[in-house]
Order: structure tokens, then C-alpha cells, then sequence
């Protein structure tokens, strides 16, 4: 990868922007990053004398583009809408403020767009229609920029929300709460850990070069679990290391949400074409997140 190439990063303090941002200034890259004046920084706080930054929320999101030469924008800004927002606040959140970027580069003549998209189906919820109607746009703007889509299956890892799935299901079994109520998890999911989400994002801005206008790249391990066997493995891997707890995975306590998806399609041919492979197991992964512990 060259030297001081120049990246502007959404969502730098999140879960994946977080580990992304770590790896940029690894690679020697110089980054610039958007995010809100009253942002959570816990995350990046070590980082943030490395970095320039810009709060989208106080000056014009133009402004990170013309005081430098963005060579690449990675995307990975995004709003679950978990908390009962509205339609608005997650279109805002995962549409209209990624067209705002997306023009931005273009006006400024970046040469690559890199999105942070999801496997999830376009009609499941709010949030991934707003995702797929955003990468739309991004296909409609590729004659004019490079795009790269990535599409994310289900990260997990260190400093992950504490509202996530992983995160609260940890939080549980610490309590030691005498059960955990859930669905039968006959769910077939592709759990990737974050530093492979991280070297796809790192391999494909290495490699953009080779890449076609517009490209697309499914990012999971490729093997498929039931939920079921991913929880008892964490139980097994936090009992290991933590000892016998009381708390009970009663599966099948709860039935299935509206519309849930029951399994995913993943196919990593093609990132693994261009040289990428994962490097942690399962319950690697799972001991890393105990580890890292705040």
C-alpha cells in the first residue's frame, strides 16, 4: 500500500470504524475523520492526536475535502435504529448523509468509495432498505467514482455495542442470571470476527487498483453455524476461562421475530481470489472479546 495515502473515515468511533482507524494508521495511512460534535470517543481516545477531524454536525462535511486531497473514503457510518427512531433519523443517518460524502468525493475528485453494506435482505427492516437504497445510488454514481461495496455478515469482537447481541448475551452469562430466554436458534448465521472484517477492507483499498468501476465483495467466513451452537460455544469458552456459572440457554423460550431470516447466503469467492482468508477461529474470537474485557 502506498505510503501517506490520505482516507476519509465515517463512523471512526464505532465498533468496526474503531479497529478500522487502528489499522489505517498501522498501514501508515494519514486519516481524516467526520463525526458528531457530541460523538462518544471512548474508543479512538488514544488515536485522536493522529488523526483530523471534522464535526459534521458544526461545519460542512465539504470542508474535510477541500483542506486535503482524499485519496479514498471507507463508509462504515451507519444507524441500527434499535432505539425506536424514527424512518427519517435512519434514512438521514444511512442515506441522505452518505449521498452527502458520496458527492463530496466526487466533487473533489477522490478515486474510491468504499461502503460498508450488509447480506441482510433489502425489505427485512428500516435499516437495511435505507442500506440497499444507499448502495443504489452508489452503483448509479460509479461511472464517476470507483465504488467497492463490502457486505458485511455478522461481526463480532472487542468494544462491540453493549446493546449488541454478542455484547448482551456476555453481559448475561457475567451476571450469572439463572436463564437466558431464547429462540430455538435454529438461525444459520456467518459469525466473522472484527480483524477479519478489517483486513478486508485493508486488502481491498491495497488492491483497488485491479478492481472494476463498481464491485462488490460478500465479507464472511463462509461457513455457516446455527445460533444455537455460536451460544454454547460462548458459554463453553466464558466457563473455561471463568468457571461453572448457573445461567441456562433455554432455547426455544421465545419465538422467532416477524420475518426473521433463517438462514443467510455467503459466498467469499471472491474476496479470497484476491488473497484474503480469516485467521481466527470461532472460539478465538470469543476468547479474545473475554480478554478485552473493560
Amino acid at each position: 500500500m502506498q505510503n501517506k495515502q490520505t482516507i476519509l473515515l465515517t463512523g471512526a468511533t464505532g465498533f468496526l470504524g474503531s479497529h478500522l482507524l487502528e489499522a489505517l494508521l498501522k498501514n501508515s495511512c494519514q486519516v481524516v475523520i467526520l463525526k458528531r460534535s457530541a460523538s462518544d470517543t471512548w474508543r479512538i481516545n488514544h488515536l485522536l492526536d493522529q488523526v483530523k477531524s471534522y464535526d459534521i454536525d458544526i461545519e460542512p462535511v465539504e470542508n474535510a475535502f477541500s483542506e486535503q486531497h482524499i485519496d479514498a473514503v471507507i463508509h462504515t457510518a451507519c444507524h441500527y435504529g434499535r432505539n425506536g427512531d424514527s424512518r427519517a433519523e435512519i434514512v438521514e443517518s444511512n442515506l441522505m448523509f452518505g449521498l452527502k460524502v458520496l458527492d463530496a468525493s466526487i466533487k473533489f475528485n477522490t478515486d474510491t468509495f468504499f461502503n460498508t453494506d450488509t447480506l441482510l435482505q433489502k425489505h427485512l427492516n428500516i435499516y437495511t432498505l435505507s442500506k440497499k437504497q444507499f448502495v443504489e445510488w452508489l452503483q448509479q454514481a460509479s461511472e464517476q467514482i470507483q465504488v467497492v461495496n463490502l457486505k458485511l455478515e455478522h461481526m463480532y469482537g472487542p468494544k462491540d455495542d453493549e446493546t449488541k447481541f454478542v455484547s448482551w448475551v456476555i453481559n448475561q452469562l457475567r451476571a450469572n442470571v439463572p436463564e437466558i430466554k431464547l429462540t430455538a436458534g435454529k438461525q444459520k448465521r456467518d459469525f466473522i470476527y472484527i480483524n477479519d472484517v478489517v483486513s478486508a477492507f485493508m486488502l481491498t483499498l491495497e488492491k483497488s487498483k485491479t478492481l472494476a468501476k463498481f464491485t462488490e465483495f460478500d465479507v464472511g467466513t463462509g461457513a455457516l453455524i446455527s445460533v444455537k451452537e455460536f451460544l454454547e460455544t460462548l458459554k463453553s469458552v466464558y466457563e473455561n476461562k471463568h468457571g461453572a456459572i448457573q445461567t441456562q440457554l433455554n432455547f426455544g423460550a421465545i419465538p422467532y421475530r416477524d420475518g426473521e431470516m433463517m438462514t443467510v447466503e455467503v459466498n467469499n469467492t471472491d474476496l479470497r481470489n484476491l488473497g484474503w482468508q480469516t485467521k481466527t477461529t470461532l472460539e478465538q474470537g470469543l476468547l479474545n472479546i473475554l480478554e478485552n474485557d473493560k
